[in-house]
């Protein structure tokens, strides 16, 4: 009979193994899918730990011994994934199904394949005896998709020896690339936006829906969806963005390249942006804070004018900036007829460590060169 191959060279079917186990959270039962794991891992001599704060919900941790000559690394990643109720799929979301070159399926983006990846390379180092320079730390964490109650927050909070020592880590963006003007860019991503979740209220006079009112509650809250959907929020250009639009120039060059730098001049970057086109939409998140309106409660009878509506909004923030700077902006936008509530903020550091970027980079050019 044929030899089969270590899982780890296979990372294809590790990533369709992975995808199979429904960990759609809420309520997330990502317990099935963190044993398999942690099988792999003690079937190739790893000591590993599962921490919980929920029994069906552990995290697992398990280390490879470097040489300690470097501080730890990090390989972390998160094992659940987002709803796929009220959608169409193409193909059933939880069969992994290879088709015309590509792994379908709930989980193949967000996240399960860098769990995929990191699993992989920890189990190829490991039955290879690499000598590292430094430890290596494998983490996969449950409920990253619901606020990390019982995931990597529960860590940090209640286990932060775990992290002990820890400079870098890679985690969830990253593995794809980008072509700007015919040339091939990967992005490496050194700072993040951070959540800013809001409800605005809306009051007014109610009644009976038979008796249209007028200039209410419901008509403050269509005029503002109208203006957060018609008026982006202001430009700020943060440091990481700024190297980011300064990089893409330099090695684009031309008009294009011309018009990319003057991005990070305030007065220009909304005009610039809308030259773009598609190109400037997806640039246009990173240079200000933005907000989604996401959730709405008004009345719960046809017949009943509510006298107070909310409406649910999904911030996110510019690193450096704080709640207070999201409520000024959009109550210079909304006006001040509404209430501004934030029940969910986290914060970010405002500052990047670039000491892995040149390493990082010269891995990417040598596998791929162009």
């Amino acid at each position: 009979m044929p030899t089969i191959s270590p899982i780890y060279e296979r990372p294809a079917e590790l990533l369709q193994n992975l995808i199979r186990f429904d960990t759609t959270n809420p309520p997330g039962n990502e317990r099935p899918c963190i044993e398999y794991i942690n099988q792999l891992l003690k079937d190739a001599g790893f000591e590993t730990t599962l921490i919980a704060n929920h029994p069906d919900r552990p995290n697992l941790i398990t280390r490879l011994k470097g040489a300690g000559n470097a501080p730890p690394l990090l390989l972390y990643g998160h094992v659940d994934v987002v709803t796929t109720a009220n959608q169409e799929w193409t193909y059933p979301p939880f069969e992994a199904r290879i088709v015309d070159g590509f792994i379908w399926g709930r989980g193949a983006l967000d996240m399960k394949h860098g769990v995929a990846m990191y699993l992989a390379a920890v189990l190829k180092a490991k039955a290879e005896n690499l000598t590292l320079p430094g430890d290596v730390i494998f983490a996969a964490f449950a409920d990253e998709e619901a606020g990390d109650e019982f995931g990597a927050r529960y860590l940090v909070q209640h286990h932060p020896g775990i992290f002990q020592g820890v400079r870098y880590a890679l985690g969830e963006f990253g593995g794809f690339n980008l072509t700007v003007s015919g040339k091939r860019f990967y992005p490496i991503m050194i700072s993040e936006k951070q959540v800013c979740w809001m409800k605005a209220r809306f009051n007014g006079r109610g009644g009976h829906g038979s008796m249209p009112v007028h200039g209410q509650a419901m008509a403050k809250l269509s005029r503002a969806l109208e203006l957060l959907d018609e008026h982006p929020l202001p430009v700020h250009i943060t440091p990481p963005v700024k190297r980011m639009f300064e990089g893409l120039a330099k090695n684009i060059g031309g008009l294009s390249g011309w018009l990319i730098s003057l991005l990070i001049y305030p007065a220009l970057t909304n005009s610039i942006l809308k030259l773009m086109g598609e190109r400037g939409t997806l640039f246009s998140p990173l240079v200000r804070n933005t907000v989604s309106p996401t959730m709405l409660h008004g009345s719960d009878k046809a017949n009943v004018i509510p006298s107070e509506v909310t409406l649910g909004l999904d911030g996110r923030m510019v690193p450096g900036a704080v709640p207070e700077d999201m409520l000024r902006e959009l109550h210079e936008l909304l006006g001040n007829d509404l209430e501004l509530e934030v029940f969910k903020s986290e914060p970010g550091p405002a500052t990047s460590d670039m000491g892995l970027f040149d390493t990082l980079g010269d891995v990417l050019r040598s596998i791929d060169p162009e």
